[in-house]
């Protein structure tokens, strides 16, 4: 990184650290309104922690955790908004909810896919970055994974058995390997594979590195050409994409790209202000800290996206162009 990119990411940061001191000051003030939150599964702990320390003078957090494609459609088809909704795949928020239910969206985080196992497994110890796909091809291992058709975790498992393929240059390794992980290892939420990989039920599963962590698991992290975590690799990853199920009979395709995380306050929130002050906090000091002590990765500097962005979030937009 050149020095000139480290000073402005350091101005930033301090910068970020002022909006958010602004935004817990507000948040003193005390306000006994609701804040409804719509969150993909991943953000769970960290959104948690950050609500926590907000200690209710905020209003009263109401955090639904649910996959990101099931939040989405909560706005979508069933018509609830929530004051913030946000996802673990930023293509959710610009192909699905862009622009009828908002004009705009925040790039704030990112991630890695691992393969989680429980401390006490001898089977997970035994797993490197070069002997993994024997491994779980092994007879008898039982590798879960999450549902595709609702959880971005879910299909870019799909994406990282193809660029395995790839990067170990084994034509077939994708197949092999979904097909040895049978439909009676999927499950709808992550937190039901942790919970499997923690009692044993599961040897391996597929996961967030940040939902690795606060979930007490162990795991090996991929190579970087597989784990979609590392911008460097955005073509590489490009080459492979997902087909998903839509609505109505519609099919919405998604390509391969480097783990974002991404938020918006839709249009019609009912306290877009609490949401707001939310946001601030969260790129703030306080919030930065909640996602670090749950293994969670902030971007440097968070990147707006859109038009119509909030005038009380017109500062920390500046500070992304």
């Amino acid at each position: 990184m050149h020095c000139r990119d480290t000073h402005r990411e350091a101005l930033v940061r301090i910068q970020w650290v002022l909006l958010g001191l602004v935004a817990l000051t507000a948040c003193g003030r005390g306000d006994d309104r609701q804040l409804i939150i719509f969150n993909a599964a991943a953000l769970a702990p960290p959104f948690k922690v950050l609500g926590d320390s907000l200690a209710g003078a905020h209003g009263r957090i109401v955090q639904e955790n649910s996959p990101s494609l099931e939040a989405v459609r909560k706005l979508t088809a069933l018509g609830k908004t929530p004051d913030i909704l946000a996802v673990a795949d930023v293509s959710l928020l610009y192909s699905l909810v862009v622009p009828r239910y908002s004009s705009w969206y925040l790039i704030f985080g990112t991630n890695a896919l691992v393969l989680a196992f429980s401390p006490t497994s001898k089977l997970g110890n035994s797993l490197t970055v070069r002997n993994w796909p024997d491994v779980l091809l092994q007879p008898g291992v039982r590798v879960g994974r999450a549902d595709p058709k609702v959880d971005p975790s879910g299909y870019r498992t799909l994406m990282a058995l193809q660029l395995a393929e790839r990067y170990y240059q084994r034509p077939g390794l994708a197949a092999q390997l979904l097909a040895a992980m049978p439909a009676r290892y999927v499950r709808h939420a992550e937190a039901d594979l942790s919970a499997l990989a923690e009692t044993g039920d599961l040897d391996v599963i597929w996961t967030y590195r940040n939902l690795a962590q606060a979930h007490g698991l162990g795991w090996l992290d991929l190579p970087p050409e597989v784990n979609l975590e590392h911008p460097e690799f955005s073509s590489l990853y490009g080459q492979v994409s997902v087909t998903l199920p839509g609505t109505g009979g519609d099919s919405l395709r998604v390509v391969g790209a480097p783990i974002t995380f991404a938020l918006t306050i839709p249009r019609d929130a009912a306290s877009p202000d609490l949401a707001a002050r939310f946001v601030l906090a969260l790129l703030g000091p306080v919030g930065r800290e909640a996602f670090k002590a749950t293994g969670f990765s902030m971007l440097p500097v968070p990147n707006f996206v859109g038009d119509s962005i909030p005038s009380s979030l017109a500062s920390a937009a500046l500070l992304s162009r």
